[in-house]
């Protein structure tokens, strides 16, 4: 018991008090010289000094003399009172152990302008990445009580009930397909006959809409919504009114609500926008409302239509004698609703359910005849209804982005762990030399866990104001991640805005970081032995501190190889995608769109409007070709279709499949796309002319393999089919859709023979492609100025873009890879130095002894390496285990490549040796006479 623990014990003894009472007033006090002397210390005294200037002071105590003043004999009920008021003092203890901590880190510039670096770059990392996970899979819709909101879904088995459905997927394995559309007829028969939703809306994408203001036209996106759409949602628009039911009726007039995106872009936020009369697909209608800024629709991330109009008017906006609302064996309606209070998703089921199979019956038995009876013979298979939930909208986009970002949280999370080892190490070496001031308070009376809260508010305030600088770096990080836009390519980007559940999430973090990495150190620093640590000039340490901070740096090293190696596969991944063959020129290829049907053109019309087009745009100087094809190579759209082939029986399953080009009779030649066998496609190739196509290697491999092509029939469809075309060549083979999918086995034929529609258009230049799109914007406006071109892009950035996830995966796993190997090196050389330091005395022995400098080097070295090989050891398997976690995010490598494995371990023993190199050639230089009068 510190000396003046007993002097007060025996002054205290005369009162007689309860024991109780008598601790709780040696515990004040000891409160007060630990406060007392805290406050010397920090203000620059020595440990010697502040003490001796607290206990000279505790006589003088205030506390003291009221104590002794106070205090009655038979008052023994006093020690509740008094723990009731030192409770209340929390506050004031608190805010004295910050004023505390941030004198002690201000002593300490270096060490505090470092932790707070490095803890900037693990919770800054952190957070925005968290900000992505947050938009993209957790936040949901800004509507009126999210949670009430419900999605509509069906599974079926392949004899399906429906003509035709938008947007759906088979399941390969189990053959039931699934989709979230559902008929106009279905969607009525909701409204009419629910008894658990007070509201049943729908709506359904039209992506491109041709929008003439004020004689100016541009392609704008859309989206065609029901009456109820925005009372559903409980959404009321920042100017005019929303659409309502009676807006989504055939006779009322044409009307629209443009969204806060589009009021911005188009009209600059004139509030005069509502009442404006402009023109869409040629129908004249009315902008009534425009919607918030937040809310970017329920169609899938990163889709925000700038127009949303009413149902009724889907037959005049596309310009055709039919309507798929007259269509109910066409399935193309997204259909939400609001559940009633208490009423649960199985209950809106069992509800529904009966309702929607007998209308999807109904719906095929309307079904033209002809029609019907491609679908094949025998009873149908009847769809089951799904209930889900309907607080984010669609989630498809984000249900396959759930596994990458997942992947990328759980990386930025290993590099925060490292980051906590890091700076558990750095304040296990500061605590050593705080070992004698430690000891003092503890010699004065400070209780353990007094100085354990105190060192853990140091590094809690430290991790703090690492989260705040963490907080600024997410702003820069979070503009870098806005580049990838992965969730549709040209599309509108997902908001990352930095709102109150990413700050809630960063201040948790800083929370959980502090007393991750402080609460070890802290514990471990206050078991001091006073007798040795208050020795003037002692040098030794606590055994388990070195043996503490080399498990740290072998769990650094652990960790920081299985980050290594995940980004060597992902950098692997995208070196192979950049060398695949595409099969053509991308060079000087500028590619746009245009969709003539907008203008109410038709048939042979749009045909010859091509034609102008083609001749105009060939004409100008500096244009070396230009050609048309359905989708753009490597933009990810693409059509298939099933083939048939004559003489050949029928193949089951996807073998029968294969990808569709349509394209104009230069096409190869402009894309410099060899022809193997046979002919080009020619301009003769149109109606009037039998059918034929050119087909790909790949193809004739897959159903040639021993035989000429030329001269071959085949169809789509079904076998009847077999006979309609006639393939007339074969050229090499090509990426269609992405990078990943080598060399399909494609069919090209003459989009003059396969039905005219929108187009895209590649044009190959002599020099640069961007510098030409002012020339060709002023041709096509030449020949028709309501015509714009949209998707404005060259071929170069295509194919750039479909590896966008790709670049982004390695350059951030690389980033964060590289960063945390350089936190595990210099935790290694902070570790191996404090090892040389207190082991001085022993090197000089050894040296003395005739020791030479290369064993004295191997030594240290040695030691630093069995560290890394342990690390080693425990990560590489760990590392196999993780890595086929990204497997479906790999391409052209194994998971368990053992070249970048090889490559990896090798950069790490590398890094590893010059880590422990420093110190063990320090290690070399120590004088033997000082270091034996070094304790």
């Amino acid at each position: 018991m510190p000396e003046w623990k007993q002097e007060i014990r025996l002054r205290l003894a005369n009162l007689k008090l309860e024991p109780t009472r008598e601790a709780e007033i040696i515990e004040e006090l000891a409160q007060h010289l630990d406060d007392r002397y805290s406050e010397l210390l920090a203000s620059g005294a020595t440990d010697d000094e502040a003490a001796r200037a607290a206990l000279a002071e505790l006589s003088e105590s205030e506390t003291l003399r009221r104590e002794l003043r106070h205090v009655e004999p038979a008052v023994t009920q006093e020690a509740v009172v008094i723990g009731s008021n030192r409770r209340s003092n929390m506050l004031a203890d608190l805010w004295q152990d910050l004023r505390y901590a941030a004198r002690m880190l201000l002593k300490q510039p270096g060490f505090t302008l470092i932790a707070i670096l490095t803890l900037a770059l693990g919770i800054g990392a952190n957070t925005a990445v968290f900000s992505v996970v947050d938009a993209v899979l957790l936040k949901p819709l800004p509507v009126t009580a999210p949670a009430e909101l419900v999605l509509f879904k069906w599974n079926s088995g392949p004899k399906r009930l429906a003509g035709s459905v938008q947007g759906i997927r088979t399941d390969t394995a189990t053959g039931l397909s699934t989709s979230t559309s559902f008929s106009y007829a279905t969607f009525e028969q909701f409204q009419a006959q629910n008894h658990t939703l007070t509201d049943v809306f729908a709506f359904a994408p039209f992506w491109q809409l041709n929008v003439n203001v004020d004689g100016e036209a541009e392609i704008a996106s859309g989206q065609l919504v029901s009456g109820g759409y925005y009372q559903g949602l409980g959404i009321s628009t920042i100017a005019g009114r929303p659409i309502e039911d009676e807006d989504d009726r055939a006779s009322s007039s044409p009307v629209a609500v443009v969204s806060h995106q589009y009021w911005q872009r188009r009209f600059g936020g004139d509030q005069a926008v509502i009442g404006k009369v402009i023109t869409v697909n040629g129908l004249i209608l009315t902008i009534i409302g425009v919607t918030p800024r937040e809310f970017s629709g329920t169609l899938d991330l990163g889709t925000t239509p700038d127009f949303s109009i009413p149902l009724a008017l889907e037959p005049r906006l596309r310009m055709s004698d039919s309507s798929d609302l007259d269509e109910p064996w066409t399935w193309w309606l997204k259909v939400m609703g609001r559940v009633k209070p208490g009423v649960t998703k199985e209950q809106v089921r069992g509800d529904l359910v009966g309702v929607f199979q007998q209308s999807a019956l109904e719906g095929w038995q309307a079904m033209p005849a002809p029609r019907r009876s491609s679908g094949g013979e025998g009873p149908r298979d009847v769809p089951s209804l799904k209930v889900l939930n309907g607080s984010q909208g669609l989630t498809e986009v984000r249900e396959s982005y759930a596994q990458p970002l997942k992947i990328m949280m759980g990386i930025v999370g290993l590099v925060l762990l490292i980051v906590c080892a890091n700076l558990a190490n750095l304040f296990l070496a500061r605590a050593e030399r705080r070992r004698k001031e430690i000891a003092v308070r503890l010699a004065l009376g400070a209780s353990r866990f007094r100085l354990i809260r105190q060192l853990l508010t140091e590094s809690v305030l430290l991790a703090l104001m690492g989260g705040v600088v963490g907080w600024l770096f997410s702003l820069w990080t979070k503009d870098l991640l806005l580049r990838w836009n992965p969730w549709r390519p040209g599309g509108t980007e997902v908001d990352l805005r930095l709102d109150w559940r990413v700050f809630g999430f960063a201040a948790a973090v800083s929370l959980f970081t502090g007393m991750l990495f402080g609460l070890m150190p802290a514990w471990q620093a206050t078991r001091v032995e006073l007798q040795s640590a208050l020795k003037e000039n002692t040098g030794g340490a606590s055994g388990s501190r070195p043996l503490l901070g080399k498990s740290l740096v072998v769990a650094q090293v652990a960790v920081s190889i299985s980050l290594l190696v995940g980004a060597g596969l992902f950098v692997r991944t995208l070196r192979n995608l950049h060398q695949v063959d595409l099969g053509f020129n991308r060079a000087n290829l500028l590619l746009f769109r245009v969709d003539p049907r907008l203008n109410n053109y038709q048939g042979e019309q749009i045909a010859n409007l091509y034609e102008r087009m083609i001749e105009s745009i060939s004409a100008l100087p500096g244009v070396r070709a230009a050609t048309m094809s359905r989708h753009p190579l490597l933009s990810g759209s693409s059509a298939s279709g099933q083939i048939f082939i004559a003489g050949q029986p029928p193949r089951s399953g996807d073998e029968n499949f294969v990808w569709v080009h349509r394209v104009r009779a230069n096409f190869f030649e402009t894309m410099e796309i060899s022809l193997m066998a046979g002919r080009d496609l020619s301009p003769h190739d149109d109606r009037r002319a039998p059918k034929v196509a050119v087909v790909s290697q790949s193809l004739v491999k897959k159903f040639f393999p021993h035989e000429n092509p030329i001269g071959k029939h085949f169809g789509f469809g079904a076998p009847e089919h077999s006979n309609e075309l006639e393939i007339v060549g074969v050229v090499g083979d090509t990426e269609y859709t992405s990078l990943r999918q080598q060399h399909p086995p494609t069919v090209y034929v003459s989009y003059l023979q396969e039905g005219i529609s929108q187009m895209n258009f590649e044009v190959r230049t002599i020099d640069d492609p961007i510098a030409m799109i002012p020339a060709i914007r002023g041709v096509v406006r030449e020949v028709d100025a309501n015509l714009p071109l949209f998707d404005v892009t060259t071929q170069s950035a295509q194919a750039e873009e479909s590896v966008a996830s790709e670049r982004l995966f390695a350059q951030l796993s690389s980033f964060f890879a590289l960063l945390s190997l350089a936190l595990a090196s210099i935790g290694l050389y902070g570790v191996m130095a404090y090892g040389v330091a207190q082991r001085t005395r022993e090197m000089g022995i050894r040296v003395a002894l005739g020791a030479q400098a290369g064993d004295v080097l191997r030594l240290v070295i040695g030691q630093g390496m069995k560290m890394v090989l342990l690390g080693m050891f425990i990560g590489l398997p760990a590392s196999l285990a993780l890595t086929r976690l990204v497997k479906s995010l790999l391409f052209g490598v194994s998971a368990t490549d053992p070249l970048t494995f090889a490559v990896i371990a090798v950069l790490l023993i590398s890094v590893a040796v010059v880590a422990c190199y420093v110190p063990a050639r320090r290690a070399t230089k120590v004088d033997p006479m000082v270091a034996l009068r070094y304790e």
